[in-house]
């Protein structure tokens, strides 16, 4: 990735969708917990002896990154080596983490995205490199030859030549759009880049993916997965969308630091317009089964009617999702002692990062989410696999764990404390971040005054691709509101000269921003451009995209 360690969410996505069926809507019945770890009474293979303080570990682990609670599951040569929830669901309650607590997965659902698309290219419903405007024609980038080239594979690739999580705000927080109406608007979103010439993670063109998933199968994205995919590889536990939660269910609450600070529980999010870009529920129980096919290749742990093997995809689907098609730049580590994880190659394939440890290829994703981040990690030479769940926004945390799998089976002799180095990076970037705003803060011109009254500020405001923003004064104060994103209502306080901040209600969002208005030669506000404060808030806020221009009054709306 090329976000910092410390990151808080990292890539970002969500889940739809349409009506349950009465058995998904009801909690279900309480099912007898797999023995955590192995033991000797078990037919299960035993921890390697270097993992036998790994308890202690991950505990360390939630003490040290503040993170209430944890899942790991670990499976190797087809087996399951453990699977055990550690902490709590919810800070403040009894209730613990468990290996079928649900969390949810965000972006790690990408691969479940590539799983459909190759199955469906199987099937000879559409083929991996058709444009995608021969399944969707009315399909529109900013840029006509991108629209005219773009495939279905590059969909996946991260390589379209939009920014860093451009669009972002048209989901994340939540938004009134339908998936179709984002991708509408994607028309509007710059590219910035060459396509096809580098990496840059995007989530949008996972809602275009969505799309073309359910014109080419005839069934909605989440009825598709559960059919094609969870059904087949027993991931019965799983769900699409947190609208599909109930009371009484095993699930973890997310947890954000108010102003990076105070750690609170924060609301389960429902994405329902970006599907398969994540947002994908589960446990590591399930994903346990999920690991375990992939490290088969697509085989299926049981077997058809013939007693033959079944598949879920075929060998060269997955060959095709385990190459790379994206590089990714090699960066230097932000502390020495995270050389050693410095790999000798990176890039992207479909739906999967592709790396290197100790010798050994790396297939794995993260997940990131409002409270919760996560990772998965492959390593097929070994069929070896570990995916950690966590309840808080700490990336480190599941870094921390994963290396420390990863070393018991690749290092042994070996044994590096990860909770100590990445507290080490955390405690530098956070010191970072905050350099950055004490760099503000001297540039200040604290005497400066806005050139206009505050009710001159006042009115809507339009972006291309987004939409509407709308500045109004209240109790004596500007109040600023995004139209279509319900989480997105602030405070405005002059900065300097026409420079304002904007402080956000939910204060667990972590996104502040500057908002900066520029005047023609007759005082007239011309357009206002938007930043993030924090170099620590995350990509997806990406409002140094937007570009809000005055709207006049009576004009039409952006949706007309």
């Amino acid at each position: 990735m090329t976000r910092p360690v410390f990151s808080t969410r990292l890539a970002v996505a969500c889940a739809l969708l349409f009506a349950t069926t009465g058995v998904l809507a009801q909690a279900p019945a309480r099912r007898p917990l797999p023995p955590p770890v192995s033991t000797g009474d078990t037919a299960r293979p035993m921890l390697p002896s270097q993992l036998a303080d790994f308890g202690a570990y991950v505990d360390s682990a939630r003490k040290t990154f503040d993170v209430p609670g944890i899942a790991v599951a670990i499976v190797k040569d087809g087996q399951v080596v453990m699977e055990q929830g550690f902490g709590l669901r919810e800070l403040g309650k009894a209730d613990k983490v468990d290996a079928r607590t649900l969390f949810a997965i965000a972006s790690n659902t990408k691969a479940f995205t590539a799983a459909a698309l190759e199955q469906l290219a199987e099937q000879g419903k559409l083929n991996m490199d058709d444009r995608v405007v021969d399944h969707l024609p009315w399909f529109r980038m900013s840029d006509a030859y991108v629209t005219h080239e773009m495939r279905i594979r590059d969909l996946l690739a991260h390589r379209s030549g939009l920014s860093l999580g451009a669009g972002d705000l048209l989901y994340w927080p939540p938004t009134s759009y339908t998936t179709k109406e984002v991708v509408e608007r994607l028309a509007k979103v710059p590219i910035k880049n060459g396509f096809r010439s580098g990496y840059a993670y995007d989530n949008i063109l996972f809602a275009v993916a969505t799309l073309v998933i359910e014109q080419a199968s005839g069934q909605s994205y989440a009825d598709y997965v559960r059919e094609h995919i969870f059904k087949p590889v027993g991931m019965d536990e799983s769900l699409i969308d947190k609208t599909y939660l109930k009371p009484g269910m095993d699930v973890a609450t997310g947890h954000a630091k108010a102003d990076f600070k105070d750690l609170k529980p924060v609301p389960p999010m429902a994405w329902l317009n970006d599907p398969g870009a994540g947002g994908i529920y589960s446990s590591v129980h399930d994903l346990a089964k999920w690991m375990n096919v992939q490290l088969a290749g697509g085989v299926l742990a049981t077997a058809g009617g013939d007693g033959k093997p079944q598949r879920l995809f075929s060998e060269q689907s997955q060959h095709e999702m385990w190459s790379v098609l994206t590089p990714i730049k090699i960066g230097k580590p932000p502390i020495p002692e995270l050389a050693p994880l410095t790999p000798q190659f990176s890039g992207y394939g479909e739906s999967w990062f592709l790396s290197d440890y100790q010798g050994r290829k790396l297939v794995w994703h993260t997940g990131g989410w409002p409270g919760m981040v996560s990772r998965l990690t492959l390593v097929p030479q070994l069929k070896l696999g570990v995916v950690v769940l966590t309840n808080a926004e700490s990336g480190a945390a599941f870094n921390a764990i994963t290396y420390r799998v990863l070393d018991a089976y690749l290092n042994p002799d070996k044994q590096t404390d990860w909770v100590a180095v990445y507290d080490k990076a955390v405690k530098k970037a956070q010191a970072k971040a905050d350099d950055s705003f004490a760099k503000h803060e001297a540039a200040r011109a604290r005497d400066s005054k806005p050139s206009l009254p505050l009710a001159g500020y006042v009115g809507t405001y339009r972006d291309p691709w987004y939409g509407d923003i709308a500045i109004s004064q209240e109790g004596g104060k500007l109040r600023l509101r995004f139209s279509h994103t319900p989480q997105l209502v602030g405070t405005m306080s002059p900065w300097q000269h026409d420079s304002f901040t904007v402080r956000w209600d939910d204060r667990t969002l972590n996104a502040d921003a500057f908002i900066t208005f520029a005047l023609d030669q007759d005082g007239h506000i011309r357009e206002a451009r938007m930043e993030p404060i924090s170099p620590m808030t995350d990509f997806s806020f990406d409002f140094q995209d937007l570009r809000l221009a005055p709207v006049e009054k009576g004009a039409r709306g952006s949706d007309d």
